[in-house]
């Protein structure tokens, strides 16, 4: 194919290169500009000419949750992701990365449920270069034998010492299949331990054939680069490959059960008592306003020492070393809510559940404080500007919102979306999703202990 050659020759000629060489109106957050290839590709690009450095971000829209079911097979995603850098017909295995050494840069890569990133932070002057290598590998991956079985012993590994020989990850994991059922984010992003061994290339080709495409990508460029120069080059590079139909994503509904789900963990390498709640909720895509709430209502009640949840049970009541409320919502499926704490010593689990559920009564009783709510918006708006003054900040913001299926808009309208939240927008997100007593969707709960402790 002759795009496939000009992509080849451009890859190479890159190689010899690179050898040689508050109330008032809110702003948008990034300033953000975007424009669509003829293939579909969607080219974003946020300047910043502060220094002579950019960050070049490839997001793919797909992720783990994209693998096919019932094959007994898992982990291709996230295989292809390292698969990625053995090399094109351009160019050897290991010498991207090389390259971008070279040039005094950096590169990585990362795979979630949702999306998978590639991404480089360089000298400005070599973006056209580092532009056309990326754009080599989306078409012209080359894959030998043996970087299959090499690499395969990689990511076992990988999950070896990050999942296997980890208590608390291992926990997490089954505690994941408990509040996702039926859904693909109840699979670990790496593979389950047994399936990873029986990973083919066959799996990993299928899968990049199949969704590695310009339509089902976002170039996201962030600093100095001209919006015009980018949209110039990413023309001359990927926006010559041919794009083609690639699958809906599904995601699967979790089933609504009502009965009361807790796992308990007694093993040797538990150093402390971990408690966790999980309560499945609507994600940015299910639900936009909801998301919003349950952002600020997150803020309020664990956005730091002086929040509430941290106030009544750490520093009041001495009834824990540590607890946090987050909020996970950047998904194409469900969303979650997630509650972490640490019994204070001589504070037994049962104690802390019961402590932390008068306070969420008391929530519920007496309501959230409209100050502590604006208190909370302030600050997460606050972030969000300080944020323009990264390099790669912006694109890991822009194109994770942008992968899961959010807009531009969605992104540079955050600040206003989250400051026309109102109080009662947060209090009726928590009687919904965390009433004490009757919430939507029943919590499951976590308990790790040490193996000498037992749970009383």
């Amino acid at each position: 194919m002759k795009i496939k050659n000009y992509l080849l020759s451009l890859g190479l000629s890159c190689a010899v290169l690179f050898s040689g060489s508050a109330n008032a109106e809110i702003p948008k957050v990034f300033g953000a500009k975007t424009a669509t290839l003829e293939n579909g590709m969607q080219v974003v690009v946020i300047e910043n000419h502060r220094a002579p450095v950019v960050t070049h971000m490839l997001w793919y829209q797909v992720g783990s949750a994209d693998e096919p079911k019932g094959d007994g097979v898992s982990g291709a995603a996230h295989f292809l992701e390292h698969l990625m850098f053995k090399g094109s017909k351009a160019i050897k295995p290991g010498e991207f990365s090389k390259l971008i050494r070279n040039i005094g840069g950096n590169d990585n890569a990362f795979t979630s449920w949702d999306y998978t990133a590639f991404f480089q932070t360089i000298p400005s002057k070599y973006l056209p270069q580092v532009m056309a290598l990326e754009a080599d590998r989306m078409i012209n991956l080359s894959l030998k034998d043996k970087d299959i079985e090499s690499e395969r012993d990689v990511i076992i590994e990988e999950r070896r010492m990050r999942t296997d020989n980890d208590p608390q990850a291992l926990f997490m994991e089954q505690l994941r299949t408990e509040l996702y059922p039926n859904t693909v984010y109840a699979e670990p992003i790496i593979g389950w331990r047994d399936e990873m061994p029986l990973l083919q290339r066959s799996h990993v080709m299928d899968y990049y054939k199949t969704w590695y495409t310009p339509a089902n990508a976002i170039l996201v460029v962030s600093g100095d680069a001209a919006f015009k120069d980018v949209l110039e080059q990413a023309k001359k590079t990927y926006g010559l490959i041919p794009s083609h139909k690639f699958p809906e994503h599904i995601r699967p509904r979790a089933p609504d059960f009502n009965s009361s789900i807790r796992l308990t963990l007694h093993h040797n390498d538990v150093r402390q008592p971990i408690l966790y709640k999980a309560w499945l909720v609507p994600s940015f895509m299910e639900d936009k306003q909801t998301y919003f709430n349950l952002e600020v209502l997150t803020e309020t009640l664990s956005g730091g020492a002086a929040t509430k949840l941290y106030q009544a049970l750490v520093v009041d009541r001495k009834k824990a070393t540590s607890i946090s409320l987050s909020y996970d919502g950047d998904a194409r499926g469900h969303g979650a809510l997630w509650l972490y704490a640490i019994p204070a010593p001589t504070v037994s689990m049962d104690d802390l559940e019961k402590e932390i559920d008068i306070v969420f009564r008391e929530v519920v009783g007496n309501g959230i404080d409209v100050d502590d709510v604006e208190k909370s918006k302030r600050r997460m708006i606050d972030r969000a500007l300080f944020a323009r003054d990264s390099v790669t900040g912006p694109a890991m913001v822009i194109g994770q919102a942008l992968a899961i299926g959010a807009t531009l808009d969605d992104v540079e309208s955050w600040p206003q979306k989250i400051d026309s939240v109102t109080r009662e927008d947060v209090q009726t997100a928590f009687d919904i999703y965390l009433h004490p007593v009757t919430p939507k969707r029943v919590p499951v709960t976590g308990i790790l202990l040490p193996a000498e402790t037992e749970e009383r």
